[in-house]
């Protein structure tokens, strides 16, 4: 038989904004139920990360709501340490997913006005039990990196190396002595290939897009300008330190935007590549730079629209995720586009139509989702208060 619960507030996903939105509410009183598909929370950190990964940003732009990062932390943090504040955070504030709850749809029943959240529970002898959920308001909180997405490239079916995707990439231990090809040349992917050459790998990485390529100590200055200076003030700044301290990048393969580095994260999500030492790498030709994107493979050999040619033994895709949520979100009209991300423009991205909203999907890290998370729980709280006002007997 089918389990049926009602509640005011359904949290989709167990990860930083689910937790942040929890924490929320709970600060106004709001009954909600978190449902996570994993076992645990914070399941990309825990499970799709590789061993080196740490936040890019300085902590004070990497707390959820109503908890800093105390001072002893270190400034950057590393994946055990944010984990560590994860779990601290839902100690603190008493948070309890109901883990291995597979969401197979979410639809709004136009009738009562509310939504239907049907969940198959995953766990151990339970996997059959099907749960129902119905409640007022829905938090879409799955994630942008919800699923790994791979480029189309004739021939990849046929190749007789190795294939991962960046979330399933640990460390390059298993990598040393043979030839990697890396894709992708975002922040994951010249970190994964400064990993891979520092276990001995021979690295290539494909860069064909212009990147701005930054330190952390550059980006943490630059956004604690940001709270007084002009954005475009900032970015001539950026341009001036990046140049100091890496000079002309362009005989290497790589070449910086047009425009600024936070006006391009601004507009388009895309941060800058914060170096983590693969620079110096590839200024001593221990990472080559192919200038090219992929043509066609041919077993283990890759041909380049160049048509350079050379044979790999693995295939590491640093090419980003793509949020899931349509697949189970049958309603997603009411908040997302066709690709599972906010149909609304910053800054109200976050609140959607019949009560339903997303946390985590403005692509501004930790510091937009305790702003969504915070923007959330204050437009429900608000909304019910004045339903409350009109209906003095509304329970």
């Amino acid at each position: 038989m089918e389990e049926v619960m009602t509640t005011m507030v359904i949290i989709i996903g167990a990860g930083p904004s689910g937790l942040a939105t929890s924490a929320c509410l709970k600060r106004h009183s709001i009954p909600h139920i978190i449902l996570e598909k994993e076992d645990c929370s914070a399941s990309l950190w825990r499970k799709n990360t590789y061993d080196r990964v740490k936040l890019h940003l300085a902590k004070e732009f990497c707390s959820l709501p109503f908890m800093p990062h105390p001072p002893s932390t270190p400034t950057f943090l590393s994946k055990n340490d944010f984990l560590h504040y994860i779990d601290d955070y839902i100690t603190w504030f008493d948070i309890r997913p109901r883990y291995c709850r597979l969401v197979e749809s979410v639809a709004f029943d136009e009738v009562e006005k509310k939504w239907r959240i049907q969940t198959r529970n995953i766990q151990g002898e339970s996997s059959k039990l099907q749960e129902a959920y119905i409640a007022k308001y829905v938090v879409v909180a799955s994630g942008e990196n919800s699923e790994g997405y791979v480029p189309k490239v004739e021939g990849l079916e046929g190749f007789t190396g190795e294939i991962v995707h960046s979330k399933n990439y640990k460390c390059g231990l298993k990598y040393k002595s043979k030839e990697v090809l890396v894709v992708g040349s975002g922040n994951s992917g010249m970190e994964i290939a400064y990993d891979l050459n520092d276990w001995g790998a021979r690295t290539s990485i494909i860069i064909r897009s212009p990147v701005h390529v930054l330190t952390k100590e550059h980006v943490h200055q630059g956004m604690s300008m940001l709270r007084y200076f002009p954005m475009q003030m900032v970015d001539s700044m950026m341009r001036f330190l990046a140049n100091l301290a890496y000079g002309d990048l362009s005989k290497y393969g790589i070449h910086r935007p047009n425009k600024g580095p936070f006006y391009l994260k601004q507009l388009t999500g895309r941060s800058p590549v914060i170096d983590v030492g693969t620079i110096a790498k590839i200024k001593e030709g221990a990472i080559k730079v192919i200038p090219s994107e992929i043509k066609r493979i041919e077993n283990k050999k890759v041909v380049f629209e160049n048509n350079m040619e050379k044979e790999f033994d693995a295939i590491i895709f640093a090419t980003g995720f793509r949020s899931a949520a349509n697949n189970w979100l049958k309603d997603f009209k009411y908040v997302l586009n066709e690709n599972g991300m906010p149909k609304n423009e910053f800054p109200r991205h976050w609140k959607g139509e019949n009560g339903i909203y997303c946390a985590g999907l403005s692509r501004r890290g930790l510091f937009g989702v305790s702003m969504d998370a915070e923007a959330i729980a204050d437009n429900i709280n608000h909304t019910l208060k004045m339903e409350a006002r009109e209906t003095p007997n509304l329970i």
